[in-house]
C-alpha cells in the first residue's frame, strides 16, 4: 500500500492527508475554518496555507463564528498587518463576510453540518480513483454547494474551492484505491452528526 502521491512531498502535507482529508467534520468552528482557508488557498499552493494555519488559528480567534462575523475595520487592518497571514484584503473581508453569511445558515438549519451533509444525505460520496489525474478539478456535488453558497452571498467559493473543501471536510473520499487511508475511509456509511 502506498499514500497519495502528492502527500509524500513535504511532512505537513503527510500529517493533512493521514490525519484529516476525507475524514467527514461536523463540527461548525472546524467547518468555517476550512471553508476560510480553502477560499484563502485560492491561487496559492495548500502547502503555503498549512504553513501558516497556526497563525490563523490565532488571528480567527480559533474560527469561532460569531467572534469573526463580529470582526470590525480595526481588526481587518490588523489582520492585514500580521505577516503569518495571507494579507489579501479581498480575501479577508471575505472570510469575514462568509462567517456572517455562515451564522445565518446556522440559525436557519440548526448548524452548519446539517445545511452541509444534506447535499449528500448525510453519507460521503466514495470515489474509487486509481490516478491523481483521475480526479477531477470539481464536480456536479461542489457545482450545486457552490451555486447554493453563491446565492447566500458566500465569496471565494466557486466550484473547485468547494470541491476541494468538499474533499477536506470529507464529503467526498479522493484517496486513490492503493492509499491506506482509502481502506479506512473507502467504506460508505451514514455520518452522525452532534446533537
Amino acid at each position: 500500500m502506498t499514500d497519495c502521491a502528492w502527500a509524500t512531498q513535504n511532512p505537513l502535507y503527510q500529517a493533512y492527508h493521514d490525519l484529516e482529508w476525507g475524514v467527514p467534520v461536523t463540527d461548525d468552528s472546524r467547518l468555517l475554518e476550512m471553508l476560510i482557508l480553502e477560499g484563502m488557498q485560492a491561487g496559492l499552493s495548500w502547502l503555503t496555507v498549512l504553513k501558516k494555519r497556526e497563525a490563523f488559528r490565532r488571528a480567527f480567534s480559533q474560527f469561532t463564528p460569531k467572534v469573526v462575523a463580529g470582526f470590525s475595520s480595526n481588526e481587518i487592518d490588523s489582520l492585514l498587518a500580521n505577516a503569518d497571514l495571507i494579507r489579501n484584503r479581498a480575501k479577508i473581508e471575505a472570510a469575514i463576510h462568509n462567517s456572517r453569511e455562515f451564522i445565518q445558515i446556522q440559525q436557519e438549519h440548526g448548524s452548519f453540518a446539517k445545511y452541509l451533509w444534506a447535499f449528500v444525505n448525510y453519507v460521503p460520496e466514495i470515489h474509487h480513483y486509481q490516478e491523481s489525474s483521475q480526479i477531477p478539478p470539481f464536480s456536479p456535488l461542489a457545482e450545486r454547494i457552490s451555486r447554493d453558497l453563491k446565492h447566500r452571498g458566500f465569496r471565494f467559493v466557486g466550484p473547485t474551492v468547494c470541491y476541494s473543501y468538499c474533499q477536506a471536510v470529507g464529503l467526498v473520499v479522493d484517496h486513490l484505491t492503493q492509499c491506506e487511508r482509502y481502506l479506512v475511509l473507502g467504506h460508505p456509511g451514514t455520518v452522525e452528526l452532534p446533537q
